[in-house]
């Protein structure tokens, strides 16, 4: 399986939206009503037809102000939160060890969204499912880089496989110096989409240490396991009953009623 990586480069970033708005249009995501609230940041978050949005901070630095831009989205981690505990199969990895979501599976639970660590999974209420970037993987099959990274006029957005990416993240946070830093290799094992940072993650809005929730740790990888194993344990017991005893008859434990009652 080959692994591919969404790089971006926040230093590039010019905040255009450029990203933003070919995730509209590849994905048919319809815009909605919004109001201006104090900021170039519109929507004011991810929403469930708005996969990939440009978060504007401003920060203080020295005697100015300076802007920040960083394209949020779904991180595509190896060890996602969100497939652990979806209990329906509707988020999964797929062959290029991306995220996607299969909407007709979702039941809606919502589980998702409380176990993310990064806050991506948005709900619809009017379709009752949940939705999220899956990185462009229909482009991807087709041999085709995600609309996002097709349309960054800067290079702030690149994608390739894995090694390469992460060479090429590496080498441009040494080149920018300072507080840069690669930012998503190391964590919840190593995401798919990767940042070079110019500042620390907090600055960004981002996790410090990922990981995933330590409630679904054990409840996945040890007591689900553990109640099959019983439940297993009930209908092989039940199974070898039947094979030595034969079938339970309807008033098998309907008592004494046939001799005294014939």
């Amino acid at each position: 399986m080959t692994e591919y990586i969404k790089l971006i480069d926040v230093s590039k970033c010019t905040g255009c939206r450029g990203c933003q708005l070919a995730c509209k249009q590849w994905n048919g995501l319809p815009a909605k009503q919004t109001v201006n609230y104090g900021t170039y940041q519109n929507p004011p978050d991810l929403q469930a037809n708005t996969w990939t949005l440009i978060r504007f901070s401003e920060i203080a630095d020295k005697d100015r102000v300076k802007w920040i831009f960083r394209k949020d989205g779904c991180m595509h981690c190896t060890d996602a939160a969100c497939v652990k505990v979806c209990p329906s199969g509707a988020l999964y990895h797929t062959d290029v060890g991306t995220v996607a979501v299969n909407t007709e599976k979702c039941i809606g639970c919502k589980e998702c969204i409380s176990a993310c660590p990064f806050d991506i999974p948005r709900y619809d209420k009017a379709t009752d499912k949940i939705y999220k970037c899956d990185l462009c993987y229909s482009r991807i099959k087709a041999d085709l880089i995600p609309a996002c990274a097709k349309a960054c006029p800067t290079g702030a957005v690149t994608f390739g496989e894995k090694q390469v990416m992460l060479k090429k993240a590496h080498a441009r946070a040494k080149e920018l110096g300072g507080e840069a830093s690669v930012y998503g290799d190391k964590f919840v094992g190593g995401t798919h989409v990767v940042y070079v940072l110019e500042e620390k993650p907090r600055v960004y809005g981002l996790p410090s240490k990922p990981s995933v929730p330590a409630t679904i740790v054990i409840w996945k990888d040890i007591l689900k396991p553990l109640s099959l194993i019983a439940a297993g344990g009930v209908i092989a017991g039940s199974l070898l009953h039947y094979i030595i005893h034969g079938p339970k008859l309807p008033d098998e434990n309907n008592d004494k009623v046939g001799k005294g009652g014939e």
